[in-house]
């Protein structure tokens, strides 16, 4: 094979961290714009301009979540198995908020009630906000410890519950991830609509903007000064296959931080997050919507690689047990199975890359409220 098992364990963290930035990027706005929808729109043209701004793109978006989910259960089994069986209930509330976005986006306009509309766009509102809110809480779950250990038969057990995910940290990054999303759907609305709607979604995204450099930089103290990460000991050789339980894992306040002074350059990442937030709001302010949502998807990708680089090794630790951590080294397929996988993304990523570039630029223009009064039974 062209590379070792230890370096393509390394590139397919690199793979699942890239489909969860691009899902972040072309999914994100989607979610941003159903949450943003019951208050852009002031009246039943409005909000379905508000809603075409991602209609005709949303479904696509989608690819990248359920690649992501694909890659994950092929390249970390472990960790699909583990966070099926602690994040069920979470999992399962997230599926069904994403299933008012299919039904609310084709049913809202077939009856012309104000009543009916009313009622699916705050449906398609929990269709972008329980999302976006879960994506967060898991996250923040995450860094905090998820409550599971592996016995001698590398049997699971899953200690915690539902309720006990909702902590207040984790509600933080909740609320980071919100924040996150409603500054991308803004800052996209601003390139599809025009007039009032584009004007209130620009404010929309700076005050999502600003808030989202508050929560993450009061996220960022709260890890580095109080909560306890984790640190990898000693473990078998990267090259090797072995189970999480040969290895050696400690707990220590302020371990997450760990990598930023190993890798003196990923202390640029926070940073990258906080400025492409600010600059976010600023190029809304001086209304120039395309680099708005350029420097939006950097925020985008700062935030969710300053997260990925600070539990680097570690994809799902366990506060039960830390030896039965999950780490990139551990809960990996066999060298066969991600040599095999790393061609197909190789030449299939670039494909869905071309593809999807194709789609938005046919797809390029505003929507209008005349558009939308003209085309009735076309457009949503």
């Amino acid at each position: 094979m062209l590379f070792d098992y230890a370096t393509l364990k390394v590139i397919w963290w690199g793979f699942v961290g890239a489909l969860m930035i691009g899902f972040a990027v072309t999914g994100g706005f989607d979610l941003g714009a159903g949450m943003l929808l019951p208050f852009l729109g002031r009246n039943d043209a409005e909000r379905r301009v508000v809603i075409n701004t991602v209609g005709a793109t949303w479904e696509g978006n989608q690819t990248w979540f359920i690649t992501a989910g694909g890659a994950l259960f092929a390249a970390w089994p472990l960790v699909y198995a583990a966070a099926f069986s602690g994040f069920y209930i979470a999992l399962m509330l997230l599926l069904f908020a994403l299933f008012f976005r299919p039904v609310g986006f084709d049913y809202r306009s077939k009856i012309a009630d104000p009543r009916w509309r009313s009622t699916w766009d705050w449906a398609l509102f929990a269709g972008g906000f329980v999302p976006a809110l879960i994506f967060g809480v898991a996250f923040g779950n995450l860094l905090l410890g998820v409550p599971f250990r592996y016995d001698d038969t590398m049997r699971l057990t899953y200690t915690g519950s539902f309720f006990a995910l909702l902590n207040p940290f984790a509600i933080l990054s909740g609320l980071i991830s919100v924040a996150m999303f409603v500054m991308h759907g803004a800052a996209f609305i601003q390139i599809k609509a025009d007039g009032a709607i584009a004007g209130r979604a620009a404010r929309a995204a700076i005050v999502a903007a600003l808030a989202l450099c508050v929560l993450f930089l009061l996220a960022g103290f709260i890890v580095n000064g109080h909560v306890e990460g984790y640190r990898v000991v000693s473990m078998p050789g990267a090259s090797t296959a072995f189970v999480p339980t040969d290895k050696t894992v400690v707990q220590a306040v302020g371990a997450w931080t760990d990598n930023y002074a190993r890798w003196p350059l990923t202390r640029l990442l926070p940073l990258i997050a906080i400025a492409g937030a600010l600059q976010c709001a600023w190029m809304s302010r001086m209304r120039v919507p395309l680099a708005a949502f350029i420097s939006s998807a950097i925020a985008l990708a700062g935030v969710i690689l300053t997260a990925g680089v600070s539990m680097f090794p570690f994809v799902m630790p366990s506060s039960l047990d830390p030896a039965s951590s999950l780490t990139l080294w551990d809960a990996v397929a066999s060298r066969k199975s991600l040599g095999i996988m790393f061609w197909v993304v190789i030449v299939m990523l670039p494909v869905i890359l071309l593809y999807t570039g194709w789609v938005y630029r046919v797809l390029r223009g505003k929507i209008t409220e005349a558009d939308v009064r003209l085309d009735e039974h076309t457009l949503y």
